[in-house]
């Protein structure tokens, strides 16, 4: 983890991952995004990803901190997020967030410049019988999907594949309200396996920018989680 003193700041697992991927034109997403597009042979990427955020601690505090942590330790979200790079450094770009945290919503935006937004938000994410299936809800639009999971088929990302460019990413730029932040994460690689996913409803997605329509359904990728360490929100120096 690329750190200085004092990181990392939380603890975290990442729980129940789904990855569904959408190949956009670079030009139309550019628009869409304040950093420079990181891009994979030259084709641009967006990817939403719905899990569940799980025990959110600080590292240090101890049992009385990860107490007053409880109201905002664990809870889903549902991220949109596009691949960009800056000075040198790759990672991702929060374009949207949902979660069904209040608290957590009104948080996000002043302290890490991430673009929260309330919504409803109901996961059967565990690979039960070998399926999982979500559903989104906000004023702004509705989200599903369901997919066929072989867990026992679970692998790390082949080293420079698309799969390794889409998922393994340890650096986060946000840019709510105008405040451009990043921070990092570590984590082991991903234990994942492809899925044959069907997205039923999209309309959210298309309240998000110009890239949308340019886009289309490219892959998608389950994991049964990781844990994370989280690193303190830095402002981005141009």
């Amino acid at each position: 983890m690329l750190a200085g003193s004092g990181e990392p700041l939380f603890y975290a697992t990442w729980d129940n991952a789904v990855f569904i991927h959408y190949e956009s034109k670079p030009l139309a997403l550019q628009k869409c995004v304040p950093f420079t597009l990181d891009l994979f042979e030259g084709r641009a990427f967006v990817s939403v990803v719905a899990f569940t955020l799980g025990r959110m601690r600080p590292r240090r505090g101890g049992r009385i901190s990860e107490w007053l942590f409880k109201p905002i330790a664990s809870h889903p979200f549902f991220n949109l997020r596009t691949y960009v790079q800056h000075k040198g450094e790759h990672g991702i770009y929060f374009m949207a967030e949902w979660l069904s945290n209040r608290l957590s919503v009104a948080l996000g935006p002043p302290t890490f410049g991430l673009p929260y937004h309330h919504g409803r938000l109901h996961y059967k994410n565990g690979a039960i019988n070998g399926q999982v299936q979500g559903r989104v809800q906000a004023k702004e639009g509705s989200f599903s999907y369901q997919a066929a999971v072989a867990s026992e088929s679970l692998a790390e990302c082949e080293s420079g594949s698309l799969t390794e460019f889409l998922l393994e990413r340890y650096t986060a730029f946000t840019g709510a309200s105008g405040r451009r932040k990043f921070f990092r994460a570590w984590h082991e690689p991903w234990p994942q396996v492809a899925t044959e996913i069907e997205v039923t409803d999209s309309d959210l997605l298309s309240t998000t920018g110009d890239w949308w329509p340019t886009a289309r359904l490219h892959s998608s990728n389950y994991s049964p989680g990781v844990n994370v360490w989280m690193g303190w929100p830095h402002s981005v120096v141009n």
